[in-house]
Protein backbone atom coordinates (compact mmCIF):
# COMPACT_ATOMS: atom_id res chain seq x y z
CA UNK A 1 0.00 0.00 0.00
CA UNK A 2 1.30 3.55 -0.81
CA UNK A 3 0.63 6.42 1.51
CA UNK A 4 -1.68 9.06 0.74
CA UNK A 5 -0.69 12.08 -0.46
CA UNK A 6 -1.96 15.12 0.63
CA UNK A 7 -4.32 16.69 -2.03
CA UNK A 8 -2.68 20.28 -2.83
CA UNK A 9 -6.48 21.75 -4.19
CA UNK A 10 -7.34 21.03 -0.73
CA UNK A 11 -7.23 24.87 0.76
CA UNK A 12 -5.27 23.62 4.21
CA UNK A 13 -3.63 21.44 2.05
CA UNK A 14 -4.16 18.22 4.31
CA UNK A 15 -5.67 15.03 4.03
CA UNK A 16 -8.95 14.24 3.95
CA UNK A 17 -10.62 13.64 7.18
CA UNK A 18 -7.00 14.48 9.02
CA UNK A 19 -8.25 18.17 10.57
CA UNK A 20 -6.09 20.68 10.62
CA UNK A 21 -3.94 21.09 13.64
CA UNK A 22 -5.55 24.37 15.38
CA UNK A 23 -8.59 23.25 13.65
CA UNK A 24 -8.71 26.74 12.10
CA UNK A 25 -9.08 28.70 14.84
CA UNK A 26 -6.92 30.58 16.75
CA UNK A 27 -4.96 29.98 20.02
CA UNK A 28 -7.18 30.19 23.07
CA UNK A 29 -8.60 33.37 21.50
CA UNK A 30 -5.74 34.84 21.28
CA UNK A 31 -4.40 35.12 17.40
CA UNK A 32 -1.12 34.80 16.17
CA UNK A 33 0.14 38.22 15.01
CA UNK A 34 2.73 36.44 13.04
CA UNK A 35 0.49 34.65 10.49
CA UNK A 36 0.85 35.45 6.64
CA UNK A 37 -2.05 38.27 6.02
CA UNK A 38 -4.77 37.00 3.82
CA UNK A 39 -6.16 38.80 0.10
CA UNK A 40 -8.09 41.32 1.05
CA UNK A 41 -11.33 39.94 -1.39
CA UNK A 42 -11.19 36.43 0.74
CA UNK A 43 -12.12 38.96 3.78
CA UNK A 44 -15.88 40.41 5.12
CA UNK A 45 -15.84 43.58 5.59
CA UNK A 46 -17.51 45.65 8.55
CA UNK A 47 -17.57 49.72 9.91
CA UNK A 48 -17.29 50.91 13.57
CA UNK A 49 -20.06 52.32 15.26
CA UNK A 50 -18.86 52.58 18.43
CA UNK A 51 -16.94 55.90 19.22
CA UNK A 52 -14.14 53.92 20.49
CA UNK A 53 -13.46 50.40 20.44
CA UNK A 54 -11.09 48.51 21.66
CA UNK A 55 -9.81 45.99 19.86
CA UNK A 56 -8.64 43.00 21.94
CA UNK A 57 -6.32 39.59 21.94
CA UNK A 58 -9.29 37.98 23.10
CA UNK A 59 -13.17 37.78 22.51
CA UNK A 60 -13.76 39.33 25.68
CA UNK A 61 -13.52 42.29 27.87
CA UNK A 62 -10.98 41.44 29.64
CA UNK A 63 -8.37 40.41 26.68
CA UNK A 64 -5.54 43.02 26.68
CA UNK A 65 -6.35 46.19 24.06
CA UNK A 66 -4.32 45.85 21.00
CA UNK A 67 -5.28 49.09 19.04
CA UNK A 68 -8.48 51.02 19.04
CA UNK A 69 -11.09 51.73 16.27
CA UNK A 70 -13.10 54.37 15.59
CA UNK A 71 -16.56 55.47 14.26
CA UNK A 72 -16.90 55.17 10.66
CA UNK A 73 -13.92 52.71 10.34
CA UNK A 74 -13.80 50.43 7.62
CA UNK A 75 -12.52 47.37 9.38
CA UNK A 76 -11.88 43.54 7.47
CA UNK A 77 -12.98 40.62 9.18
CA UNK A 78 -11.69 37.32 8.91
CA UNK A 79 -14.47 35.15 11.24
CA UNK A 80 -16.64 35.27 13.63
CA UNK A 81 -17.08 33.25 17.25
CA UNK A 82 -18.98 33.48 20.26
CA UNK A 83 -17.18 35.38 23.14
CA UNK A 84 -18.24 37.55 26.49
CA UNK A 85 -21.58 39.12 25.85
CA UNK A 86 -21.86 42.55 25.21
CA UNK A 87 -25.32 44.77 25.72
CA UNK A 88 -26.90 41.29 24.80
CA UNK A 89 -24.79 40.42 21.95
CA UNK A 90 -21.76 37.79 22.48
CA UNK A 91 -20.79 37.65 18.85
CA UNK A 92 -16.97 38.74 18.03
CA UNK A 93 -14.98 39.22 15.18
CA UNK A 94 -11.61 38.88 14.44
CA UNK A 95 -10.24 41.51 12.41
CA UNK A 96 -7.34 41.71 10.03
CA UNK A 97 -6.51 45.08 9.71
CA UNK A 98 -2.32 45.68 10.33
CA UNK A 99 -2.55 43.16 13.40
CA UNK A 100 -4.88 40.22 14.81
CA UNK A 101 -7.69 41.27 17.30
CA UNK A 102 -10.93 41.23 18.70
CA UNK A 103 -13.85 43.36 18.33
CA UNK A 104 -17.26 43.13 19.51
CA UNK A 105 -19.74 42.46 17.14
CA UNK A 106 -22.12 45.04 19.39
CA UNK A 107 -20.28 47.93 17.39
CA UNK A 108 -19.41 46.75 14.27
CA UNK A 109 -21.73 46.56 11.59
CA UNK A 110 -21.47 44.44 8.94
CA UNK A 111 -21.18 45.52 4.81
CA UNK A 112 -22.35 42.65 2.86
CA UNK A 113 -22.14 38.90 3.34
CA UNK A 114 -22.27 37.87 7.50
CA UNK A 115 -18.61 36.59 8.52
CA UNK A 116 -17.97 32.60 8.68
CA UNK A 117 -17.33 31.23 11.76
CA UNK A 118 -13.85 30.84 12.82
Amino acid sequence: PTTPRPDNNRPDNSLPGNPRPDNGRPDSGRPDNSRPTTSSSALYRGVVTANELFLRAAPNRGGQVIRVAHRGQHVSIFCRTQGENIQGNRIWYLLTDGTWAWGSARYIETIGATPRWC
